[in-house]
């Protein structure tokens, strides 16, 4: 596949385009056009406003390891994120498109604060991380961001929703003040607006075109699975509809290429596209898929640019994208031409939460539902079965094996032959107890809590301290207790919901100065 000229004319270098055409880039998204010239080419602070389109992280991850790549090690640069999962994502595309040129590294608060802090020691160029694990790093005394130039905020209507703003401010109060400033935020209100003119010199504003999703003839559902399940949980969606004819999103072309195998082997006509498969490749897959040759395709984000078919009957997130536009973007290629089409969704509990924000971004209501029962498939399967075998005894094409059919009846009754034909026939397939059971769980529908505890630094708290303080009082998992910041008269932690509740029941009757030691955080305004 060549390189789009289009990425070529933005000015980044050969290394740089060798990335992309590894990943299977297409085209540059709408804020990569604006965004990375700017970035290269200019010295300015950025505000970037972006509501739909694709390829965030790309937008500013390229031009950074671009502008890094031969520079002497040291944290050159700093992106903050709300939540775990996305600094991960955001970490691993970065990598993707570094091509070892540079160190990326996350930090997070759920992982060992120690192998974290062994991988800074090591000595990293781009560190990617959440507020509250960031401050803890800069209290313990393992980041140094005297050599930081450019200072990342992801997402930041998203952290001021979750109420990191003065955590920001505090990170912000630790980093040089000659660096450049990249904000990224799907809304500007009030708050965001104050930081950017307190911390920012003159940004450039750039902005593309709001969202116009085009779901209404789609009917979108969620089913709860976890991760070992998802397979199994996928054929029965496939074997519920009789004329299924779908595109299933995986999040990596390692994924694509399993489950397509997975498929396969179980008998569906599949096939997988991602950006390691060479465009002729492609142009046959996609004809074979048009053609209805095969009815399922697998693909990656990347590779299902420039898809364009109009009667899918369905679209399947096996995995979950990795941010609301992409959702928009992948369930807007179902209910097309005035067609009702179905998107599917697959969330486990470690997903719940991020499902809940993309309802909240995008604005859609994803219904739940529960799986097909193995007793449903049978069902489908047995009115096809015999749709399939009147369609044989109306066309007449069965003379072959009336000799045979003789015999069976000599010694049987038509019967008894006839259900010995099919059983041998469809062996398990009509058989309730040979399907896997798919287990059930129950998410936490609330996500997680901020809380304000009344103790800090003045009282001898630390972020282990906090820590073992609560776990004193209630019974929960160390590792629930997440993004710790410990300020001189107070703390924050994020906790699940439920452990929340039962958190705010124990310290119900205790106060600190005639005010409740522990409350729910609220956000500024």
């Amino acid at each position: 596949m060549e390189i789009n000229n289009e990425f070529r004319q933005l000015g980044l270098s050969e290394k740089a385009l060798l990335a992309i055409k590894k990943k299977g880039f297409e085209q540059p998204s709408p804020i990569q056009k604006i965004t990375i010239p700017v970035l290269l080419n200019e010295s300015c602070d950025i505000i970037a406003q972006a509501q739909t389109g694709t390829g965030k992280t790309a937008a500013f991850g390229l031009p950074i390891i671009d502008l890094l790549d031969g520079q002497p090690k040291g944290i050159k640069a700093l992106v903050l994120v709300p939540t775990r999962e996305l600094a991960l994502q955001v970490c691993d595309e970065m990598l993707s498109l570094a091509d070892k040129r540079i160190i990326i590294t996350a930090v997070y608060g759920g992982q060992s604060i120690s192998e974290q802090q062994r991988r800074i020691k090591k000595g990293v160029d781009v560190v990617v991380g959440t507020p509250g694990r960031i401050l803890d790093l800069i209290n313990r005394g393992d980041l140094d961001f005297s050599q930081l130039q450019i200072f990342v905020l992801d997402e930041a209507d998203e952290m001021l929703n979750m109420g990191f703003i003065e955590d920001i401010e505090e990170i912000m109060r630790h980093t040089p003040k000659e660096k450049r400033v990249l904000l990224f935020s799907a809304t500007m209100p009030d708050r965001i607006v104050k930081l950017a003119k307190n911390y920012m010199k003159e940004p450039k504003r750039l902005e593309v075109d709001k969202a116009k999703p085009t779901t209404g003839l789609t009917d979108q559902i969620y089913f709860e699975v976890r991760e070992g399940d998802k397979f199994d949980a996928l054929t029965r969606i496939i074997d519920i509809e009789p004329e299924f004819y779908g595109l299933v999103f995986c999040r990596t072309r390692n994924d694509v290429d399993v489950l397509t195998g997975k498929l396969i082997e179980r008998g569906y006509a599949a096939e997988g596209l991602h950006g390691e498969i060479s465009q002729a490749q492609r142009e046959k897959t996609l004809s074979r898929f048009r053609k209805k040759h095969i009815n399922i395709l697998i693909a990656t984000d990347v590779a299902a640019r420039g898809i364009d078919i109009v009667d899918l009957t369905h679209v399947i997130n096996y995995s979950l994208p990795q941010d609301p536009e992409s959702y928009i973007h992948r369930i807007g290629r179902t209910g097309r031409a005035g067609k009702q089409g179905t998107a599917i969704t697959f969330v486990s509990p470690e997903e719940y939460r991020k499902l809940n924000y993309f309802q909240k971004a995008t604005k859609v209501n994803i219904r739940k539902e529960l799986l097909p029962t193995a007793e449903d498939i049978v069902a489908v399967k047995r009115e096809k079965i015999k749709e399939e075998l009147f369609e044989i005894i109306n066309q007449g094409n069965y003379t072959d094996y009336l000799g045979m059919a003789d015999d069976l009846i000599e010694t049987n009754s038509p019967e008894v032959a006839l259900a010995a034909l099919l059983k041998l026939a469809f062996k398990s397939q009509l058989d309730v107890s040979s399907y896997t059971e798919i287990r059930t769980f129950r998410v936490d529908t609330k996500g997680t809590t901020r809380l304000f505890i009344g103790l800090g630094k003045n009282d001898g708290m630390t972020p282990k301290k906090i820590s073992e303080f609560i776990r004193k009082e209630v019974k929960i998992p160390d590792r629930n207790i997440d993004d710790i910041l410990v300020r001189d008269d107070f703390s924050f932690i994020t906790v699940p919901f439920t452990d929340a509740e039962k958190i705010l029941s124990a310290f119900s009757n205790r106060t600190q100065d005639g005010k409740p030691l522990v409350t729910k955080a609220k956000p500024k305004k």
